[in-house]
C-alpha cells in the first residue's frame, strides 16, 4: 500500500535576493501557499535596501536570510559567501526542493548548494539566451550553469524551451509556463491602483513632479543599469534622453537612477544641469519601488531599458520598450512587435524614439502587441508541476 512520505511536511523553498527575482517569486509562493502546500522563503541579501517594501506590498515574511558580510565587490568573493551560507540553511530546513529564478549570482549559488546536498531544483525562467557569454555578463553563464543542475526547467516560451532542447535538456523535464513578471505586473497594477484609490499607498515624492505634465506630455520611463553599459554606454544614453527632451517640448521623463556609481556619476554629470531647467519634465530620482515602476510604466507611453524585467512588464502592461543593447535573451518581445533593440548609440536612440513619437499609428500598434510571455496564469502551472512530481516521489 503507498503511504505519504514524512517528506511531505517539508518546505518547498524559493532562494531569492535580488529586486526582480523577488518580484517574480512573489506569485509562485503565493499559489503555493493558496493550495497549501509547504513553502518557505530564503532571502539571499544582495538588495537588502529595496527588499524591505517589496516584501511589505506582496505580504511574504522570509523565514530565513543570508546576511553578506562583502569585503569587496568581487563576483567570486559574492559566490563564496552566497554557497556557503546558503549550504548552512538548506542543511537547516531539509527543503524538498528548492526554486531559483532567472539568472543572478543568487541564482547559480542557490543552485549549487542545492545540488551539493542531493536537493531536487526548479529553474523558473529557464533557457533565456542571448548566445553571447559576454552579453549580459555574467548572466548568460549563471542561466546555462544552472540548467545542467536542474531537475525542473520553467520555460516562459517556446524558444526558450527550444534553447535548453538544443543544449540535451531532455523534453520531458521542460515545462513551457509563460513568465511569472505578467502574474505579478497584472496583478501589482490592480493592487496599486486600489491601494491609491484608498489611500493606503502614497507614490514617492519625486513622482509628484512629472503628474501635471501628463496631461500634454507623453510620458517616457528609463532605467539603465548592465555591466556591460557602464562607461560610455550609460553617457550615450543620458545624451540621447537630453536631445530628446530638448527637442520634444511634449515630453516627460522619470529615470530612476541606479545607486551604483558607475552608473549614478554618468547620468547625473550629463543630465544633473537639466533637470532643473526643465521644470518637471526630468525627473531623475533613487531606484523606485515595485509599485511606483508599475505606476510609471502604466501611464508611459515608451520605456527606454536594459533591464530584462522591464521588458517583460512593459509587454504585460502595452507600454512598448526599447532595449538599451545590442542582444537581448528575450527576443519573443521583438518578435511580437512589442519592442525594439536600440543598444546605446545617441542617434540611433533619438531617431527611434523620434518616429514613435511623432508617428501615431506605429506607437498604437506596438502597444496593441499581443504579449508574448504569457497571461498571467504561469504560477498555477508551475504549481500544477511540483505538486504532480513531489507528492508521487513521496509514496512508497
Amino acid at each position: 500500500m503507498n503511504t505519504p512520505d514524512s517528506s511531505l511536511q517539508r518546505p518547498i523553498l524559493i532562494s531569492v535576493g535580488t529586486r526582480p527575482e523577488i518580484i517574480k517569486m512573489a506569485p509562485v509562493y503565493a499559489e503555493l501557499h493558496r493550495r497549501g502546500m509547504p513553502v518557505a522563503w530564503v532571502h539571499t541579501g544582495q538588495h537588502r535596501e529595496m527588499a524591505d517594501s517589496l516584501y511589505a506590498f506582496f505580504g511574504i515574511h522570509p523565514q530565513h536570510e543570508v546576511v553578506l558580510e562583502r569585503r569587496n565587490g568581487s563576483l567570486a568573493h559574492l559566490n563564496a559567501l552566497l554557497l556557503e551560507g546558503l549550504s548552512e540553511v538548506y542543511e537547516r530546513v531539509q527543503p524538498r526542493a528548492v526554486l531559483v529564478h532567472g539568472d543572478t549570482t543568487s541564482t547559480l549559488a542557490s543552485a549549487q548548494a542545492a545540488f551539493y546536498l542531493d536537493v531536487p531544483i526548479g529553474h523558473v525562467e529557464a533557457g533565456l539566451r542571448t548566445g553571447n557569454p559576454r552579453e549580459p555578463f555574467p548572466e548568460e553563464k549563471n542561466r546555462e550553469l544552472t540548467a545542467r543542475l536542474a531537475r525542473w526547467h520553467f520555460a516562459p516560451t517556446a524558444g526558450a524551451a527550444s534553447n535548453l532542447g538544443k543544449e540535451g535538456v531532455p523534453s520531458h523535464a521542460v515545462y513551457i509556463v509563460g513568465n511569472t513578471a505578467v502574474d505579478a505586473a497584472l496583478a501589482g497594477t490592480v493592487r496599486m491602483e486600489k491601494l491609491l484609490a484608498n489611500g493606503s499607498l502614497a507614490l514617492p515624492v519625486a513622482l509628484q513632479a512629472p503628474q501635471p505634465h501628463l496631461t500634454h506630455c507623453k510620458l517616457m520611463t528609463v532605467t539603465a543599469h548592465r555591466r556591460e553599459n557602464w562607461g560610455e554606454g550609460i553617457h550615450h544614453i543620458a545624451r540621447a534622453v537630453a536631445q530628446l527632451l530638448t527637442q520634444h517640448v511634449d515630453l516627460a521623463v522619470v529615470w530612476p537612477v541606479h545607486g551604483n556609481p558607475a552608473v549614478r556619476d554618468a547620468v547625473y554629470a550629463e543630465l544633473g544641469g537639466l533637470a532643473e531647467q526643465l521644470g518637471g519634465r526630468l525627473t531623475l530620482c533613487p531606484p523606485l519601488d515595485y509599485p511606483a515602476l508599475l505606476w510609471c510604466l502604466h501611464h508611459s507611453a515608451l520605456a527606454l531599458t536594459d533591464s530584462g524585467g522591464i521588458q517583460e512588464e512593459g509587454a504585460a502592461l502595452s507600454c512598448p520598450v526599447l532595449v538599451l543593447r545590442d542582444t537581448t535573451e528575450r527576443p519573443e518581445l521583438i518578435d511580437a512587435g512589442a519592442g525594439m533593440i536600440v543598444g546605446t548609440d545617441t542617434a540611433r536612440i533619438v531617431r527611434t524614439v523620434k518616429q514613435l513619437l511623432t508617428d501615431p499609428a506605429v506607437l498604437g500598434r506596438m502597444r496593441q502587441a499581443i504579449n508574448p510571455f504569457g497571461d498571467g496564469r504561469t504560477a498555477p502551472r508551475i504549481a500544477d508541476v511540483l505538486a504532480r512530481d513531489l507528492e508521487s516521489s513521496a509514496c512508497v
